[in-house]
């Protein structure tokens, strides 16, 4: 529907070249954007990152309208590389003097509901701002799409990665289990993935955007492998307890604190809590119905567990995709 100038004053003599779009400029700009069907939604390429075309524009509102505090605290993921269990860990870290093990709200509540996202559904930017400080955010957007004052401010980002192959067979039962009947098979999933054309892809962008960060702000950014995680829970929980600036005490460290972090958000406690037992939870997203069921987020969370489900000619062209994308990075899995 095209609209009048303002000062037009009689309408009806107006000739066409004085109309104009009612379309906004973000309208106008993502119509001119390549676009390819996804997994399972439509994706579109903007700077480089393949976003669902449905979330862009909120994707895209966050570099102009997120407003940065310095003590601000990001939970850098790449889907399905960890991020349920970060941003429980992280909470927990943050707020054990707030909270007893006993009575903590992630018990009954979703990792998801405790620490927000950033422009997944309409309406989250909202939200973020009205939160007290210091505030703990997450997002799966590259850095390239949060705005410079991320940086200039020394807002801390916590960024987890994981074996590429892992996380592909993660979000492809991910992707299943939320669109059932979902008809593209492994095979072509695998090769889109392969060709950077995923949710919030190419992996090997995001990867090494906050590689790069970590190393050029290291007291500020910390990089972090699922796979060191999984491997010495407690030493990751330890560092980023100092990394955040609230280490835990010699008290503290006797009477086991950090193993009830553990325990509290380990993927057996998280996925045995109400919040996160089979159910469907519809919700609004641009117009669309979502539909989630919380078992979705908590599979198996193994390393290694693609051997049981991908080929090793598959296997190999992922690693060798690594080795090539991650050449001279300092960056191995």
């Amino acid at each position: 529907m095209a609209h009048l100038h303002s000062e037009t004053i009689e309408s009806s003599k107006t000739p066409p070249s004085q109309f104009i779009s009612s379309k906004s400029h973000t309208e106008n700009l993502i119509e001119t954007l390549p676009t390819r069907e996804g997994w399972a939604t439509p994706l579109v390429l903007y700077n480089n990152c393949w976003i669902r075309a449905n979330s862009l524009k909120d994707s895209m509102a966050v570099k102009d309208r997120l407003k940065p505090r310095p003590d601000d605290t990001i939970l850098a993921a790449h889907p399905k590389c960890g991020t349920t269990w970060l941003k429980a860990l992280l909470f927990t870290i943050v707020n054990r003097s707030r909270y007893t093990f006993t009575d903590h709200p992630l018990l009954t509540s979703r990792p998801h509901q405790v620490v927000p996202y950033l422009a997944l559904r309409p309406g989250d930017l909202d939200i973020v701002e009205t939160l007290p400080s210091p505030r703990l955010l997450s997002t799966h957007l590259p850095l390239s799409l949060l705005p410079s004052t991320v940086s200039t401010l020394g807002c801390r980002i916590v960024c987890v990665c994981r074996d590429p192959k892992d996380a592909f067979i993660s979000r492809w039962h991910f992707e299943k289990r939320m669109n059932q009947g979902m008809s593209i098979g492994m095979d072509e999933a695998f090769t889109m993935f392969c060709e950077g054309c995923s949710p919030y892809g190419p992996f090997w962008d995001r990867y090494l955007e906050y590689w790069k960060e970590s190393l050029a702000r290291p007291d500020e950014v910390m990089f972090l492998r699922y796979e060191e995680i999984v491997s010495d829970t407690p030493k990751v929980i330890r560092k980023l307890a100092s990394f955040l600036r609230v280490p835990f005490t010699q008290e503290e460290d006797s009477n086991g604190v950090v193993e009830q972090v553990e325990d509290l958000c380990g993927f057996t406690s998280l996925s045995n809590i109400a919040a996160n037992r089979p159910s469907r939870v519809q919700h609004e997203h641009a117009g669309d119905k979502l539909v989630v069921d919380p078992t979705s987020l908590f599979r198996k969370g193994k390393v290694g567990d693609w051997v049981n489900h991908m080929s090793k000619d598959m296997g190999d062209r992922m690693d060798q995709l690594v080795a090539e994308k991650f050449k001279g990075s300092g960056l191995i899995f």
